[in-house]
């Protein structure tokens, strides 16, 4: 379980790429505005969009180099990265540092999820799975808590040497990877094919392009709708809401719940969430029920959905490709859920929000079970 730990403290580093940027968006515009809106945007969503492109990929690359290799090689770059980044060099450098930050992310997404399925203990294999989803809920609060204490060159590089100490830790105490690597990849669009046709690989990261679609965009959107009085509690209270149930309740009835039941429970609670939301709009203490409410069942979904990777998928090559492929649809979700659903509020305000929410959730539920009667007539 240290060595869980130590994988989670990882994820936190990798989720730490997306959050320092976007905690430091206004003093990077000070240096980077020139560029335009647009310019300045691309330095925080590129990371997502290398695992948008990537991301099965990665799983397919990970499965073959090996876990640690992969894993201890990703945590250099990314400190080195962040070293470069605290110079604040020419935009085009800034952005080619990005780039190959967003592949050090990727392959600690990957080899996260993978190593931990394998190296906790079975009793434990649920909390760990759920602890690894945190990892992001909980980077943003520790930045949200830091941020305003520390200067800008002093947050790249607190992030360099965490990931830089990881680095080390992890080369040293991590098992070696296996001496016979598998085959070279060939044919990648096949590969593709396979994963995406497969019940097994595919099911958590259809049902998770889901969550990710209406967590991030909630977690946006909710705090500018809500009353001025209670708009902090909605924003500093959604995230841990979410983080708490997850590993407290939905560690519980992971116990008794197989993963891909609990993803599809998770969506349906998620539902009255939504239309409590849609009553209670404009109202301040409702909205951060409904928020709060909205979070608890997302969170449950979150940790379920990694934790059906292993379910689903008894070798580590499998379970790779499965967090590849997370990995992938999961940023598809982050990066269009956002803009669809504000455009879908401005349009038709909170109903066609509602609408749209609710579809999505009855879509992660039929994914599972369409899915789940897939592995059924394939055994």
């Amino acid at each position: 379980m240290l060595l869980v730990l130590l994988l989670w403290c990882a994820g936190l580093g990798a989720a730490a790429q997306f959050g320092k940027i976007s905690i430091l968006y206004e003093p990077l515009r000070s240096t980077y505005g020139g560029h335009g809106e647009v310019a300045l945007g691309l330095v925080v969503s590129i990371v997502g969009m290398v695992g948008l492109i990537f991301g099965t990929t990665a799983g397919l690359l990970v499965a073959r180099v090996g876990p640690r290799r992969a894993i201890v090689t990703a945590l250099v770059a990314g400190a080195a990265m962040s070293a470069l980044q605290s110079l604040f060099p020419a935009y085009p450098l800034m952005l080619a540092s990005r780039i190959i930050e967003g592949a050090s992310h990727l392959a600690i997404v990957v080899v996260g999820p993978t190593m931990i399925a394998a190296l906790a203990p079975e009793a434990k294999r649920p909390l760990a799975m759920t602890l690894w989803s945190s990892f992001f809920g909980v980077t943003y609060a520790i930045l949200a808590l830091i941020g305003p204490l520390v200067t800008p060159v002093g947050l790249f590089l607190g992030h360099a040497g965490f990931m830089a100490a990881l680095a080390a830790l992890l080369a040293v105490t991590l098992p070696p990877d296996p001496k016979a690597a598998p085959a070279p990849m060939a044919n990648l669009l096949g590969q593709h094919v396979e994963i995406y046709a497969s019940p097994r690989l595919a099911a958590p990261a259809m049902g998770f392009c889901c969550y990710t679609f209406l967590y991030v965009a909630i977690l946006t959107l909710l705090p500018p709708e809500t009353p001025v009085t209670h708009r902090a509690l909605i924003a500093a209270g959604m995230p841990i809401a979410s983080i708490v149930v997850s590993l407290t309740l939905g560690v519980r009835l992971l116990r008794r719940v197989s993963a891909v039941r609990l993803v599809q429970y998770g969506y349906a609670a998620a539902i009255p969430g939504f239309l409590l939301l849609w009553g209670f709009w404009g109202h301040g203490a409702g909205m951060v029920l409904a928020g709060f409410w909205l979070s608890a069942a997302l969170g449950i979904v979150q940790g379920a959905s990694f934790a059906s990777i292993p379910e689903l998928n008894a070798t580590p090559e499998g379970r790779a490709r499965a967090a590849g492929a997370v990995a992938q649809l999961g940023n598809l979700g982050t990066t269009t859920g956002t803009p669809v659903l504000a455009a879908l509020l401005a349009a038709s305000g909170p109903p066609g929000l509602t609408a749209a929410a609710c579809l999505l959730c009855l879509a992660g539920i039929y994914v599972h079970q369409l899915q789940s009667r897939r592995r059924a007539r394939v055994g």
